[in-house]
């Protein structure tokens, strides 16, 4: 008979490796980000193909933001992460991918200037949030809108300091705008009409673009000063994006 005791600890010792390679997730994670610089993030479905209107759209998103100087961050994956990777590695900018193992449809692009693999998905959800100044959503399956969601939630909660999230295609989009104003604001009252405004909807890659570059402090970014969050909110917000410096310490004596 199995002792009862023995796979306790054996399911122990499992959980606590797996600590272990969480924590180890974070460190590369960190140690390979912070040297990126100001960077935007771009997310769609992997299954949009190299001839669709939003794989190019995506493409030119990514070189105009490097024009901008900004660093490009994807999934790493096929369909819009390939476009935009690609746009930012054709155009001579930093071009990371943060990729996913998963049993389909992730496979490596080939146009990652910075490669990073992940295997949980929280990890690597953090990595897109702490090292973006921006993010542009294109069309794209639950993977996309949990990124939106999650985004937008962090905004409204205050966890972050606020930076654009502009999603790319009315026909994409207003039908989800419409739900969100219909039933969540007007129907069921669980969102404020203010949190409309934590995202825009465009069809013009040159207005999201923009919409980014205006929205960004490059001053507050190289001084890593403390963002203007209201109250208790700093505290709560200010080590999960690179460009806020840690809390001082406490003065001696």
């Amino acid at each position: 008979m199995t002792d009862p005791n023995l796979d306790k600890e054996a399911a122990l010792s499992r959980e606590t490796w797996r600590l272990f390679r969480i924590l180890s997730e974070f460190v590369d994670g960190f140690e390979a980000m912070t040297e990126i610089g100001p960077a935007v993030t771009l997310f769609g479905s992997a299954r949009t193909r190299p001839d669709d209107k939003h794989y190019q759209l995506a493409v030119t998103c990514a070189q105009r933001l490097v024009e901008k100087d900004f660093a490009v961050i994807t999934g790493g994956g096929p369909g819009i992460m390939e476009a935009g990777n690609r746009g930012a590695f054709d155009a001579g900018g930093k071009s990371v991918g943060l990729n996913i193992k998963l049993p389909m449809e992730q496979k490596p692009n080939r146009f990652q200037t910075h490669e990073l693999d992940f295997r949980y998905f929280f990890v690597r959800k953090v990595m897109f949030v702490k090292y973006a100044v921006g993010f542009v959503i294109f069309p794209g399956g639950f993977g996309t809108m949990d990124e939106f969601f999650e985004a937008v939630t962090l905004i409204q909660t205050h966890k972050i300091q606020p930076f654009p999230v502009v999603c790319i295609g009315h026909d994409f989009f207003d039908g989800l705008v419409d739900w969100i104003k219909r039933v969540m604001l007007n129907q069921y009252a669980t969102i404020s009409l203010k949190d409309l405004d934590l995202f825009r909807v465009t069809d013009s890659i040159d207005e999201a673009v923009q919409i980014i570059d205006d929205a960004y402090d490059r001053e507050t970014w190289l001084k890593r000063t403390t963002p203007a969050l209201p109250g208790d909110s700093i505290n709560l917000a200010l080590h999960t994006r690179a460009a806020q410096r840690p809390l001082d310490p406490p003065a001696e004596g």
